[in-house]
């Protein structure tokens, strides 16, 4: 896999239906950037030994989040922002992590048919590495995390990939986002350059455990 030294970090969030492929793409693009990928549900499972999805919960989860990828930004280190991205206020509180620290911030919209995406979450299997710290779900609970997510509007300078493409052509878009914000080298927003072009698929429409306090975030 090429990697890439980026001359400023960039914090990285991920937008997009469960199941299209998130968690997948940030931990490959985090190595690609020798970066951090940052993941809330492994997170969530580190803090609480049997999470319940609560509101206190997910507040404490996203709190240490911010904390840790404002740290990460500030030593140097780009992150990839594996968390839940769905509402609008969400993206401003981590786009001014980003501001804070003068680390680029870049939204990835991964899109992928419904019917795909809820197929894949059904499949899930907590022996793969991507599929470990997933959220279970049912199509109730799929569709009503989809009917409040809120799309990127044109203000937030979002990116498109298809989530059902190989990482190679997602990575494309990626690296030609951060080569013309020139935090890549034109050497290296060349490296690796396959041709398929993309797709867009969108249709139209605490209880805390103190003994596993400790994080370790690859």
């Amino acid at each position: 896999m090429n990697k890439y030294v980026v001359n400023r970090p960039a914090l990285i969030m991920l937008y997009g239906f469960p199941g299209s492929g998130k968690t997948y793409f940030a931990r490959q693009l985090a190595d690609s950037l020798k970066g951090v990928h940052l993941q809330s549900d492994k997170v969530r499972n580190e803090l609480f030994e049997d999470p319940r999805y609560d509101k206190q919960e997910t507040e404490i989860v996203s709190h240490l989040m911010l904390y840790m990828a404002e740290e990460f930004l500030r030593a140097g280190l780009s992150v990839v922002y594996d968390a839940d991205c769905s509402r609008a206020k969400d993206r401003r509180d981590i786009r001014e992590v980003a501001y804070s620290t003068k680390a680029l911030p870049m939204l990835v919209w991964l899109q992928i048919d419904l019917e795909t995406a809820f197929s894949r979450v059904v499949e899930r299997d907590k022996r793969k590495t991507d599929d470990k710290y997933a959220k279970p779900m049912d199509r109730t609970s799929f569709e009503e995390l989809i009917n409040k997510m809120q799309n990127p509007t044109q203000s937030e300078e979002y990116v498109v990939i298809s989530g059902k493409h190989h990482y190679q052509t997602q990575q494309n878009a990626v690296t030609k986002r951060l080569y013309d914000a020139g935090l890549l080298s034109v050497e290296d927003a060349q490296t690796g350059l396959v041709k398929p072009g993309l797709v867009n698929l969108v249709p139209g429409y605490g209880r805390v455990d103190n003994a596993r306090r400790n994080i370790s975030i690859r």
